[in-house]
């Protein structure tokens, strides 16, 4: 069978606890002289039910608070699949141990009481979720006898939580109605509510497609311990982090960067054909190269990033404030080395997901940072490969892990929240140019116009959409009474930017360009529509932060590469298969995609209408549209 580890989470008193024992209870994998106590202390308390949550709230404090604070593990199977939950508690001042329950999850279940509808915590965790990259959630509206099982508060629930999740990196996202107390929709099906006629929660667990966090493409083996038992053998033992194996295949170990062939594969003595994700081998190499502890195993054609500065997203673990400029020491699968935060660019609000300036981290803070090692890292991002894209922070005196890191790429040099927009330039002035202001205010004309200013910032591939709908969006503005104006890639590479490329540079530049022309169009007091594939998140940040807060909205048109390969309306995809473009993003050149984007739109699974709406009531709910 296979496994599927997963998360829970939500406010206070939402019945994480009791989901877990009514799970565990009704799919028998409890004992019955546990039951029978759990049943006496009910009766004892004067309960009217059986108190299904003392069965995990396993603290002393938890048991007397009737809350869940640390997080605990609980282990059940059924016939079709074996579970682990990680219980993670819901209030605030216990983000970190959310953070680490969620970590190694595949699946999150956040619950929603049906009385209070979606709160603060309920956002936090589904972004927290999506900031982990945890692929499925299930949103389970809890309390639903207590509300009459009406569909209308379960609907209300689920558009409101759709409104925000919106704004969120989450694929796969289920609602499904519940009664932790009454076990409605839990294991078995509910009579109380024949509207729905979705699965249930427990159903869905056994069903949902596991292994979608296992990067299965790109090798990386840590090495954790040079076996050496006498002159006749060398075996470099570890655990396989992503990828796939074989004898005979051609490697590269870094950081010394010498080629080789893998020669045998062995596990606990016994000889093996191949290794893949999480197994513990030994593998012998074909050539006498120095390889020691915390040095990387690669395919020669399929390397990780190696760098010592690193853009990372940061959850501050510790109650000791964050110290930059501190040395502190990063642990990187087996790799341990000293390291500096030497820059905080921003730390998230959580609950509005606001950029906010930050000077430091405190206790269950998260944000944006740059980190420096004193010896390379051997890394991916983190949305790509898990394994090799988060890291630890440990306080080297205590020996306490401080901070916990999911890492974005190489450090870009963006620059910090709030340090550019300051009505002025940001690029390089002319000599003995001085900055005069404008001459009518972007808030006058504003008011003339009836609405607020603002840059939508649509990124995707070639192919994706993003012209199409954003001239649909521009003609509803229009005939709404919006002064709007459309940026296009076309329309730049004809004159403004019609002297650049495609390289890196020329891309950088071409973005930089449009993000200054972005600007003078938004203090003319214009809804700016702007339609880049902009592959490069340093690029897109940029081009934010000359604008004041709130006012650029970044919106990733997504659509699955081998939908555009089979659209290529231009032909281009088949030319940059063929070799014949250089640099063609998704291709043969890099995409980021934006990680907490405003609005994603799934432009291979929704109509050109249905994405202009979404597009409108975002506008709406901001307060761009006028008011009239």
């Amino acid at each position: 069978m296979d496994l599927l580890r997963f998360t829970t989470a939500g406010s206070v008193d939402d019945g994480k606890s009791t989901l877990i024992g009514r799970l565990l209870y009704d799919t028998k994998s409890i004992f019955e002289d546990r039951y029978e106590a759990v049943r006496r202390t009910s009766e004892r308390r004067g309960e009217e039910h059986v108190n299904l949550a003392l069965l995990t709230d396993g603290l002393r404090a938890e048991r007397e608070q009737g809350i869940t604070i640390d997080v605990a593990y609980h282990y059940f199977a059924t016939p079709r699949r074996k579970f682990i939950i990680a219980d993670t508690p819901g209030h605030e001042q216990y983000t970190r141990n959310m953070v680490t329950g969620a970590s190694t999850a595949e699946l999150a279940v956040v619950l929603v009481d049906a009385r209070n509808g979606v709160l603060t915590q309920s956002r936090r965790h589904g972004f927290i979720a999506s900031l982990l990259q945890i692929p499925h959630m299930v949103v389970a509206v809890n309390k639903m006898d207590l509300v009459g099982y009406a569909e209308a508060v379960f609907q209300h629930i689920v558009d409101d939580y759709n409104g925000f999740a919106e704004r969120l990196d989450i694929d796969d996202l289920v609602f499904i109605p519940i009664s932790a107390l009454e076990g409605d929709n839990v294991v078995n099906k509910s009579q109380h509510m024949p509207w729905y006629q979705g699965p249930t929660l427990l159903h869905h667990l056994e069903t949902v497609k596991v292994g979608a966090e296992h990067n299965v493409i790109d090798f990386r083996f840590p090495v954790q311990y040079v076996i050496r038992p006498d002159q006749h053998f060398r075996g470099f033992a570890g655990q396989v982090a992503s990828g796939t194996i074989t004898p005979g295949e051609e490697v590269v170990v870094l950081p010394a960067g010498l080629t080789t062939r893998v020669a045998s594969i062995t596990a606990f003595g016994l000889p093996r054909e191949a290794a893949g994700p999480e197994d513990d081998v030994v593998l012998t190499l074909d050539d006498e190269i120095d390889v020691s502890r915390g040095d990387m195993i690669v395919r020669s054609r399929n390397r990780p990033l190696v760098d010592t500065r690193l853009d990372a997203d940061l959850c501050w673990m510790s109650e000791q404030p964050m110290q930059p400029e501190r040395a502190y020491l990063v642990q990187h699968t087996v790799r341990r080395a000293p390291a500096f935060v030497t820059k905080i660019i921003y730390r998230l609000n959580v609950d509005t997901l606001h950029r906010e300036h930050a000077q430091t981290f405190h206790l269950n803070d998260i944000g944006r940072v740059e980190l420096t090692t004193t010896q390379p890292l051997f890394f991916d991002a983190y949305r790509i490969n898990r394994r090799t894209g988060s890291f630890i922070l440990i306080d080297p005196d205590t020996n306490n892990t401080v901070a916990a890191g999911m890492i974005r790429g190489v450090a870009q040099d963006v620059l910090p929240v709030g340090e550019i927009y300051e009505h002025r330039p940001s690029a390089p002035t002319s000599p003995h140019v001085v900055w005069e202001g404008l001459n009518v205010a972007r808030e006058a004309r504003e008011a003339r116009n009836g609405h607020h200013a603002a840059v939508l910032w649509l990124t995707g591939l070639s192919g994706a959409g993003k012209t199409t709908v954003a001239r649909a969006l521009e003609r509803r503005l229009f005939e709404a009474g919006c002064q709007t104006m459309l940026l296009d890639g076309d329309y730049v590479r004809h004159g403004l930017c019609g002297d650049l490329g495609f390289s890196p540079a020329d891309r950088t530049e071409n973005i930089r360009r449009v993000g200054e022309v972005a600007r003078l169009f938004f203090e003319q007091g214009c809804l700016t529509l702007c339609t880049f594939v902009s592959p490069y998140r340093r690029d897109r940040e940029a081009v934010r932060a000359l604008l004041p807060e709130g006012r650029f909205l970044e919106v990733h048109v997504d659509c699955a590469l081998d939908v555009l390969q089979a659209r290529d309306p231009k032909g281009l995809y088949q030319k940059a298969l063929g070799g014949e473009i250089p640099h063609f993003t998704g291709i043969s050149a890099p995409y980021e995609p934006p990680t907490t984007p405003d609005l994603v739109l799934h432009t291979d699974r929704e109509t050109e209408a249905e994405s202009v709406e979404r597009l409108l009531d975002l506008l709406a709910r901001r307060g761009f549209l006028p008011q009239r």
